[in-house]
């Protein structure tokens, strides 16, 4: 069966996630981190990639991004991807592949869905039992968004800087947000359409991707089709 082709859109928010090989770590020291990140800030620069939020996990990896062209997602997995790779195995002298394969994604409508993926990744570690609260966590986006932190990695989002006129601001009304948990039904939405490379949003923003692109872009009606009966020229 033919893989279907990743929606991307230039200037679309897409939030991407890249496993470790059945689910095995693919980061074993603080240097590992620190070395993705330094290689995501160049090539996410090189290939037009605009990073709004992250988080590192021990054994994966969520990005939210703004492509500047329909290539820039995929050129940046592939630099990052090898680089990196080419870096564990030579520091901890294994072989073979560290990816599961082709990181899976979805666009994501800005309007109703940015702020609900970058809470979805900052969350993370909060939901894996690893920390009470997101900023504990080093390996993520929050301490930029929620806290004030520099970072010559993350690009502010439209979305995110109309939370306030001031920095100050901006960081009070997104730290409010996380108040309270996301809702069960929003990290299901979020986790379908990135496992199956579907579109997040509204129906009407489902509607008007799947137009554009000319086929479905939301999970089909479970199981099998129905084969068509021949009719026979003596029924008629």
């Amino acid at each position: 069966m033919p893989r279907r082709p990743r929606i991307i859109i230039p200037g679309v928010p897409l939030h991407l996630i890249q496993r470790g090989n059945n689910r095995q770590s693919c980061f074993y020291s603080d240097e590992d981190y620190c070395f993705y990140l330094d290689w995501l800030n160049e090539y996410s620069r090189e290939t037009g990639c605009s990073i709004h939020a992250y988080v590192l996990m021990t054994n994966h990896v969520h990005l939210l991004l703004t492509p500047a062209d329909a290539n820039s997602v995929g050129m940046l997995m592939k630099r990052l991807g090898q680089r990196y790779v080419q870096y564990i195995n030579r520091t901890y002298r294994r072989s073979g592949t560290l990816w599961e394969g082709r990181f899976r994604s979805c666009i994501a409508q800005q309007e109703d869905y940015l702020l609900a993926c970058q809470r979805y990744i900052e969350l993370n570690p909060v939901r894996a039992d690893m920390v009470a609260h997101p900023g504990e966590y080093r390996w993520s986006s929050y301490g930029c968004n929620g806290q004030g932190e520099n970072s010559d990695l993350l690009s502010h989002h439209s979305v995110y800087l109309s939370l306030g006129q001031t920095n100050e601001e901006r960081q009070a009304a997104y730290r409010e947000l996380f108040r309270h948990e996301l809702e069960p039904g929003v990290v299901d939405q979020i986790r379908q359409a990135t496992n199956g490379n579907f579109a997040l949003g509204n129906p009407r923003f489902k509607e008007e991707i799947a137009a554009m692109l000319g086929r479905r872009v939301t999970p089909g009606k479970a199981g099998r089709p129905r084969k068509k009966t021949k009719r026979l020229e003596s029924d008629d």
